[in-house]
């Protein structure tokens, strides 16, 4: 294998590289980029294989940094190998407007393929990416041209390990026998509290093997070269299991402090980082310093990545003569272009049509798209039946030799996994060649909430799709019925929270979710059916908001979403019969969507002048945007039959019109500004 020199004098530039950016930001980790150097030169410079000049090739290599705060080991090897990333990208680490952000996000920086930071989230979306790369081998390669066939790294910490996400994600990986992921454990003994003993004892290898996992465990982290190469090869041998390596390692290996958890999260003092470019052979009076030699090195490396790259376009290109429907199809996946009509196939409705529950419209959807839309592939959370996220035909993404699907499937069953199932997901989108959409409770969207709302921070076009979404759902009771979870999904920035109340804004919902490239989708549907509205459409629905009854010399807006949409409308015919009062109502499918309309077509909507009341089975946070009264419900549900449940609470059209009454009597004699109207946007 023959290790020199020259491999030790790069070990160690990176090792002192990730001191002096986080001596100068006086912020960061230095300790795992010291630990790691040894691990993370043996596989960039002899395993992996990418050309920086296009970080985006499709048959590159993966790597994911799962213990992101040790971003310094990434920053670092992207710049020596040739990324987009300058000297000075380094020495501003951390800094505002920088490329080298404290945790590795990957739309800021070249070579970084899925934002990493909530512990736990890198290794699950490494395994989307594995995911990824079989289904797209399966479907795209053919004799003679294996297109397809990168591997996916993954560097994960005892932080990693502890999260419970991290296990689910394993869990799958297991079961789905990915021969093609390889992760790298990096066993330092060290979290933020000190020495790992103090809460995390396990045997995390008999865990992984328990998972159906290769191990491989390397004692010597800090010096055994030949040995980490040694086992990188024997997993890359292992074509039916995911691949572990247990590495011990000594965390901010040269430091004073090296060892302890006093290396973990600080910059070294500045006496120590002296010491460590003494014990290295650099010069301490100096800083940011790479040898040339180290540049040549990997430089070398980077360049036969370019070859390996122009060998595949050149198969690529013979492909193309040979299966042009396939080569077209890749091609357009990769530019994030949909199908051109694809949205013809969108279902509509009539008024007259039948009374449907929004989750076997989206169901409908899915059966009238998944042909024109090959690279969406669908999932559930153990919740097939319930999500109806299943089209008929639909064939399962499983290994062939289970007998129950085949790694060409577009159908994922995630197990009862909503947290990896999201995490994944994301990975997934990070590939390129997919658009992934999965299903649980909109409850439980909750428990996935740290990967949605990396879906968002990482602009991933990934689809929630969300059933049993109020206190509609009924019998089950409280623990299932979602009060707060719209309002904290319509408050996380880049991500539309589409609730439609009919089929044609379930239609409009998707049209949204897959032409949005760059925002994730959470898509809340009912349990019980829903009549198809007098004045929808697709069209009006893709304004986020529209007025769906209107009436002249109105006393009063009422603004609603979802299945409480059609009960305002009931409340609006119960007023002008009972009362004669004449109201509005206004259908909102979609906060994000309706505030980036034009100001002016929002104030035709919801008009100053009138008093506006919203309604929603849910919590009001958030309705006061739209509405000067809020109707809803701040507490938790009840169980019983759903239609029981809604009258408890009185969201019926009568307990709609009397508060209706209240807010038109309460602003009586007055002239209400529409909630529309304010001194100033918010912050984009």
């Amino acid at each position: 294998m023959g290790y020199t020199e020259l491999d030790q004098l790069a070990i160690n530039t990176i090792r002192v590289l990730a001191v002096d950016a986080t001596s100068k930001a006086n912020s960061g980790h230095p300790g795992a980029p010291m630990g790691l150097a040894p691990v993370a030169h043996v596989l960039f410079n002899k395993f992996m294989i990418f050309n920086p000049q296009n970080p985006d090739w499709v048959n590159r290599d993966r790597f994911v940094l799962s213990n992101g705060h040790g971003c310094m080991l990434q920053y670092a090897l992207l710049h020596l190998f040739g990324y987009n990333i300058t000297m000075d990208d380094l020495k501003n680490f951390r800094q505002i407007g920088s490329i080298t952000p404290g945790h590795p996000e990957a739309h800021d920086t070249p070579g970084v393929e899925v934002t990493t930071g909530p512990l736990g989230q890198g290794f699950s979306n490494a395994v989307g990416l594995a995911m990824a790369q079989a289904h797209t081998a399966a479907v795209f390669n053919k004799p003679g041209y294996d297109l397809i066939n990168n591997y996916t790294y993954c560097i994960f910490g005892d932080g990693c390990a502890m999260e419970g996400i991290a296990s689910e994600a394993a869990s799958t990986a297991g079961h789905l026998k990915l021969g093609n992921l390889i992760c790298i454990y990096d066993d330092n003994h060290i979290s933020i509290d000190g020495d790992t003993k103090c809460a995390f004892t396990e045997d995390v290898l008999k865990r992984f093997e328990a998972y159906g996992w290769h191990t491989e465990w390397v004692k010597d982290g800090d010096h055994d070269l030949e040995g980490i190469e040694a086992a990188i090869r024997k997993c890359q041998a292992v074509k039916d299991k995911p691949s572990v390596i247990k590495l011990t390692t000594t965390i901010g290996f040269g430091s004073k402090l090296q060892g302890t958890g006093g290396v973990h999260g600080n910059p070294l003092k500045a006496d120590d980082a002296q010491s460590v470019k003494k014990l290295f052979g650099f010069d301490p009076e100096q800083s940011f310093v790479v040898p040339q030699e180290v540049y040549d090195l990997y430089r070398k490396h980077s360049a036969e990545g370019a070859a390996k790259e122009q060998e595949w376009n050149n198969l690529f290109q013979k492909y193309a003569s040979e299966y042009p429907v396939e080569h077209a199809d890749l091609v357009r996946r990769l530019s994030g272009k949909l199908p051109e009509g694809w949205e013809k196939n969108l279902p509509t409705y009539k008024p007259t049509d039948a009374a449907v529950a929004s989750r076997k419209l989206s169901e409908t959807v899915l059966e009238k798209i998944h042909n024109v839309i090959p690279e969406l592939l669908s999932g559930s959370a153990d919740l097939t039946g319930s999500n109806n996220t299943r089209w008929k035909n639909a064939v399962d993404f499983q290994p062939p030799e289970y007998g129950i699907g085949d790694w060409s499937g577009r159908y994922i069953r995630y197990g009862v996994r909503e947290h990896a199932m999201a995490a994944i997901m994301n990975g997934l989108a990070a590939y390129g060649t997919i658009i992934p959409a999965g299903g649980t409770f909109l409850n439980f969207v909750s428990y996935a909430a740290g990967a949605v709302r990396l879906s968002a921070l990482s602009h991933h076009r990934v689809l929630y799709i969300s059933t049993h979404d109020s206190i509609g759902l009924g019998e089950d009771g409280p623990t299932h019925q979602p009060i707060e979870t719209l309002a904290h999904f319509r408050a996380l920035p880049n991500c539309m929270v589409w609730r439609p109340a009919d089929g044609n804004e379930t239609s409009a919902a998707y049209y949204s979710a897959l032409t949005a490239k760059g925002t994730p989708s959470i898509l809340a549907l009912t349990r019980q059916n829903l009549p198809q509205l007098e004045n929808s459409s697709i069209e009006a629905a893709l304004k986020g908001g529209y007025v769906v009854l209107d009436a002249p010399n109105a006393a009063i807006t009422i603004v609603s979403s979802g299945s409480e949409v059609s009960i305002a409308i009931d409340a609006a015919a119960y007023l002008k019969e009972k009362h004669g009062i004449a109201a509005r109502v206004v259908s909102i499918p979609c906060f994000e969507v309706f505030d980036a309309q034009d100001k002016s077509y929002r104030l035709q909507v919801i008009p100053d002048g009138i008093p506006v009341l919203s309604f929603e089975a849910a919590s009001t946070m958030g309705w006061e945007r739209y509405s000067h009264e809020q109707f809803g419900l701040n507490r938790f549900g009840a169980s019983g039959p759903y239609k029981e449940v809604y009258k408890k609470f009185e969201f019926t059209p009568e307990g709609v019109a009397k508060r209706a009454i209240a807010t038109i009597d309460f602003y009586k004699g007055q002239t209400p500004r529409s909630p529309i109207n304010r001194a100033f946007q918010q912050i984009l």
